[in-house]
């Protein structure tokens, strides 16, 4: 049976950055320390929403495809309430530019489905845009944050 994590505080799901993406490491091992229950996503099939497994400092993750790294199955299943999602571009209007998998878009569509979530991108005040390409299947994100600014989008 799949065990699930829920928290006081509100559960946060981060990434393992990938190349030069922002690194949100320091932020979740703070949260970790702050009584947060943090999570990080894990690709089930290509074509599906993420789901979310249990991460604290110095668990071991095992590479997984897209070049992620993830919780092993024995971690439990968390639903965040917030989601720190990488870019590679974003406008101020909350438009976010991914790795083109549409793993987050659909994420957020069934997470925003289920209830109330936050989402937030994090990169580089270089990665903004005047406008990212918008397509119907498209999830808005609710805050930008940069190593430069916070931005509450929409």
């Amino acid at each position: 049976m799949t065990k699930l994590a829920r928290s006081p505080a509100p559960a946060v799901s981060g990434y393992w950055p990938m190349d030069d993406e922002f690194d949100v490491r320091p932020l979740m091992t703070r949260l970790c320390e702050r009584g947060h229950v943090c999570a990080l996503p894990v690709v089930v099939e290509h074509g599906e929403a993420l789901k979310f497994r249990r991460w604290q400092p110095g668990d071991r993750l095992t590479k997984a495809g897209f070049g992620t790294h993830e919780p092993g199955a024995d971690a439990a299943v968390v639903i965040p309430d917030i989601v720190l999602a990488p870019l590679l571009a974003f406008d101020a209007a909350g438009g976010r530019l991914g790795y083109g998998g549409g793993f987050y878009d659909r994420t957020l569509e069934v997470l925003r489905a289920a209830g109330r979530i936050i989402a937030v991108g994090v990169g580089y005040q270089a990665q903004c845009v005047a406008e990212v390409p918008s397509g119907d299947n498209d999830q808005r994100l609710d805050w930008i944050v940069t190593e430069e600014r916070a931005i509450r989008c929409g």
